[in-house]
């Protein structure tokens, strides 16, 4: 058997997801295991030297397990992150909030709040590329926190993380330019509409809300960024494409200014931004 012929056969057993996806997690996991990147793999390949470690987590892959729980980490903005099922993995579209809050604050030393942190790949992704950020994470999950600060430190940030529960806690933190939240937010309600790898791995305590209160972070955190933001200070919020309009008009009522709302790549609204005057 080629490596061609393993990839494919994998391919067609790993059925739970479309033929390009599967494609691409098999070779991920291959490349992972056999340490060869895809065109040495091509030329060196051996079914018979692959160790047991590659098909016991292919096992896995095919239960619908997310392929960065398997490895243990995930990639943001060009670098590698820890994960764990505790945290959230990190996607595309919060790379795309990461770049616009990036692009609209160009300035030196900007004071910067992330609200449920989850990896940290938020502040420490500000911290790296921005000029000599403050930068604070704060999340509910003492274990999120902890994978937070390993990711931190493997990757040089300053980053100060905090235990918060923002539904009923006040962060002690003032005069910030930046806050930013990618909350929970999605209604129970909508679990059917999910991917199971979703549902069924990722923390519940991270990604859904109440039927009968899903803007309840928005809600307060937009209550709350009003004490902690300084005047002109900027809210970039993550949202649920469903909600887009619902959100808009709630933080045009707590008063922010200049509430708008961004696509992502994909066409989504799935970014808020407002200023707080």
């Amino acid at each position: 058997m080629t490596y061609s012929d393993l990839v494919n056969a994998w391919i067609q057993e790993l059925n739970i997801y479309p033929s390009s996806e599967a494609e691409t997690l098999v070779n991920w996991l291959l490349e992972h295991h056999l340490g060869l990147r895809r065109v040495d793999m091509v030329r060196f390949f051996e079914k018979d030297t692959l160790p047991s470690g590659l098909i016991h987590d292919f096992e896995r892959l095919k239960l619908g397990e997310p392929i960065q729980y398997i490895l243990g980490h995930g990639p943001f903005y060009g670098r590698e992150f820890e994960v764990t099922q505790e945290t959230l993995i990190p996607r595309n579209e919060t790379e795309e909030l990461v770049h616009l809050i990036i692009k609209e604050n160009p300035g030196i030393g900007n004071k910067i709040l992330d609200i449920g942190t989850g990896t940290g790949c938020i502040p420490i992704t500000l911290f790296l590329e921005m000029k000599e950020a403050k930068v604070y994470g704060l999340d509910v999950s003492e274990r999120a926190l902890e994978v937070a600060r390993r990711n931190a430190k493997k990757l040089h940030a300053v980053v100060n993380f905090l235990n918060c529960d923002i539904l009923s806690d006040h962060p002690a933190i003032s005069e910030l330019d930046v806050l930013v939240s990618n909350p929970p937010y999605v209604p129970q309600k909508d679990q059917s509409e999910m991917h199971r790898n979703v549902v069924d791995f990722e923390p519940h305590l991270a990604l859904f809300v109440p039927d009968e209160d899903p803007l309840i972070f928005y809600r307060v955190i937009g209550e709350k960024g009003k004490s902690l933001l300084k005047k002109g200070g900027r809210l970039y919020f993550e949202i649920y494409e469903k909600a887009a309009k619902e959100i808009k008009e709630l933080l045009e009522k707590q008063g922010y200014d200049r509430v708008t709302v961004h696509s992502d790549l994909n066409g989504k609204e799935r970014m808020i931004t407002a200023t707080w005057n």
